[in-house]
């Protein structure tokens, strides 16, 4: 398992916190998240997203800045996965994805089960997937990656421009045709903005029910 600390941003909501007088769980309650997501934020575990984070300064009444700021500096490397049955493929587009991303942890996987037990011990940042896996989907491969965390940004890989446009019923945020170049993947990642703390993928927000 991959640990990312963000101690930056972990140690200054602490500081915050405990300045205020709150406990985590009175912390929790006033940010409508599990106490156990505050932990895991002050550890350094997780990291809230933008949205999160602007609700935390209010109520630390504390300058939002000040906590984007450690946010952004404390954004270690970022995991990227892909998914390909053809292991040629997959082993070229890794090529080029170290390329475009050489700070980024990228790890390459043939099918959805070894996939799937990796992405529930790391968070994924960023998933590009085979349509095609063989017996298997990457239509489901998606949902159940955006069942374990809703914030992996899934770009879907095929061969065949004209794939059907039920891929976009998946909740995937990119399509991008085979085989993978510096250029294609830069300029999707842009349109992605990845990475932005604005749109940061490491989010955190368990709700209570």
């Amino acid at each position: 398992m991959i640990e990312r600390m963000n101690t930056l941003f972990a140690d200054t909501l602490k500081k915050l916190r405990i300045e205020r007088g709150l406990s985590q769980v009175q912390l929790g309650k006033q940010m409508f998240v599990n106490g156990s997501t505050i932990t895991r934020w002050e550890n350094g575990s997780r990291l809230p997203d933008a949205a999160m984070i602007t609700r935390l300064a209010t109520v630390l009444e504390t300058d939002v800045g000040t906590l984007l700021s450690a946010a952004a500096d404390s954004d270690e490397s970022q995991i990227i996965i892909m998914v390909d049955d053809n292991k040629a493929v997959l082993s070229d587009s890794i090529l080029v994805l170290e390329k475009v991303v050489p700070s980024a942890t990228i790890m390459g996987f043939n099918g959805p089960k070894k996939t799937i037990e990796y992405a529930k011990a790391n968070r994924v940042d960023l998933a590009l997937l085979d349509i095609e896996l063989g017996k298997s989907s990457g239509l489901d491969l998606c949902r159940a990656l955006l069942e374990i965390n809703p914030c992996t940004r899934v770009v879907y890989l095929t061969a065949y421009p004209d794939y059907s446009l039920d891929a976009w019923d998946t909740g995937a945020c990119g399509f991008m045709v085979k085989p993978l170049t510096p250029e294609s993947v830069r300029g999707q990642l842009k349109m992605l903005r990845f990475p932005s703390v604005a749109n940061h993928p490491l989010s955190e927000g368990d709700v209570d029910e």
